[in-house]
């Protein structure tokens, strides 16, 4: 991982991100912040079980990631930490930890069945997926949407290539959280350590 893009990684802002510009699984990233708010304050088990639902089904999707992945993941990294940090005086924290540990499976497993096809290179910047040319309209129109992913090229290769790439990275950034687990979270820990 080049220094710039573990900075980049490590800096990045919740509000940096045009979510509502950003494509999900079911639509766009609008409702990100809100829900990663959620998680990272792990009060309710409850609503943190809805955010978390509502994160994991929008990042990925039969093994498919989208343009909001790699940027949700930043943040699901940190909330990760935290979360490891809590676990042992706060239940809900010791629950979304374990449930973060699969999702990261998951996510790194996508990465990996992508990277056995032929694709294309990344995008050279993280920030690069940030590119007025890549991101969505404005304003949002479900119709302009549904248009849009009609076309043949709805992602050109290397910017879907790049989902996967940094979503993979993102996770790498924060690698030395998952070398420091306790024995009960050795076993997903290190699935995910292996994917890495």
């Amino acid at each position: 991982m080049t220094e710039e893009t573990r900075t980049y990684i490590t800096h990045l802002k919740v509000t940096d991100a045009p979510w509502h510009r950003l494509t999900t699984a079911y639509g766009r990233g609008t409702n990100f912040p809100a829900h990663l708010t959620v998680l990272e304050q792990m009060r309710d088990l409850a609503s943190v079980k809805e955010s978390l639902y509502e994160l994991t089904t929008n990042m990925e999707h039969q093994s498919t990631l989208w343009h909001a992945t790699p940027f949700g993941m930043v943040f699901l990294c940190r909330i990760l930490e935290k979360a490891l940090a809590e676990s042992g005086q706060n239940p809900v924290a010791h629950f979304l930890f374990g449930e973060l540990l699969d999702f990261f499976s998951c996510i790194l497993q996508c990465f990996h069945d992508g990277d056995e096809m032929e694709h294309a290179e990344p995008l050279p910047l993280f920030s690069d997926l940030l590119r007025e040319e890549y991101l969505w309209s404005e304003e949002y129109d479900e119709e302009e949407d549904e248009m849009r992913y009609e076309e043949d090229e709805v992602f050109p290769d290397d910017l879907f290539y790049s989902f996967y790439y940094y979503s993979w990275q993102a996770v790498k950034a924060y690698q030395d959280v998952l070398e420091q687990v306790p024995a009960e979270f050795y076993k997903p820990a290190a699935e995910v350590l292996e994917l890495l």
